[in-house]
């Protein structure tokens, strides 16, 4: 990702106080962080030995759970 035609807001110094960047690039930059964020999540997810089963199994336990609760 190359963010292109930053803009800074400076104060009277001349010291960079903020940064205006196109829209784009803000996505851009929010996408690159989640997709950070969900590969520390998963890295500090395999340091636990805890058992574990694959999301489609999980969601399907969860859906029984959630009909056989809605039936009592």
């Amino acid at each position: 990702m190359k963010l292109t035609k930053l803009q800074y807001i400076t104060d009277m110094d001349g010291k960079k106080l903020s940064v205006i960047l196109p829209f784009e690039d803000y996505l851009e930059l929010i996408e690159a962080v989640e997709e950070l964020e969900d590969i520390r999540i998963y890295d500090e997810a395999k340091l636990y030995k805890a058992p574990s089963l694959p999301v489609d199994n999980a969601f399907q336990l969860i859906e029984k759970k959630r009909l056989k609760a809605k039936k009592l």
